[in-house]
């Protein structure tokens, strides 16, 4: 059985964010995610991808590790590097179907290929998140776009999403017409 395969996408997604970071940063300002600074996404950024590439490899990675530390005196050379590991990682994945334990989102291990498309839409997400930040353009190709708007339809909205730390926010009214990143930013809590 063929699994869907969105480490192309993820790779894509998560340079897209090391190239809107490269450059001057004021870690003070706000961000679309509610009470973060830019310094709060950025570690949260960079824990993420640390875990995920841990989880990829099969190395524990227990829940108290998936917490945001502070940043280092490089944070934007921190990020970069743990982008590329985590895209290392993915890359070496034999089976997209094995178990992958990803405490921070499920209990139980889930599929690989099921946890490589939850970090996609969350770095297309955050993506977006550090470009309204910034003030910047942020633009994906509209194939990835298509490709990961099924991850975002398919996310629970419930009780879940009022939970402190969930990742997203309910989903908002779409209006027609709407752009692929505006169905995937609304179904996850975001105003574009």
């Amino acid at each position: 059985m063929a699994f869907p395969d969105f480490r192309a996408a993820d790779a894509t997604a998560v340079r897209n964010s090391v190239q809107l970071l490269d450059g001057p940063l004021d870690l003070t300002l706000p961000t679309p995610c509610a009470g973060w600074t830019l310094s709060d996404l950025l570690s949260h950024m960079t824990i993420q991808h640390l875990g995920f590439a841990a989880a990829a490899r099969g190395e524990p990675w227990p829940l108290s590790q998936w917490t945001p530390r502070p940043l280092s005196s490089d944070p934007f050379a921190e990020y970069a590097a743990a982008s590329e590991e985590v895209i290392a990682a993915f890359a070496a994945v034999e089976a997209l179907d094995a178990p992958m334990p990803l405490p921070e989102i499920s209990p139980t291990p889930i599929p690989t290929w099921r946890g490589i498309g939850a970090h996609t839409i969350d770095y297309v997400v955050h993506g977006w998140d550090v470009a309204r930040t910034l003030g910047a353009p942020f633009t994906l190709p509209e194939d990835l776009l298509a490709e990961v708007l099924p991850i975002a339809e398919s996310v629970p909205d419930g009780p879940n999403r009022d939970r402190e730390g969930t990742a997203f926010a309910h989903a908002l009214p779409i209006p027609a017409p709407a752009t692929t990143l505006d169905r995937i930013l609304l179904l996850l809590g975001r105003r574009p």
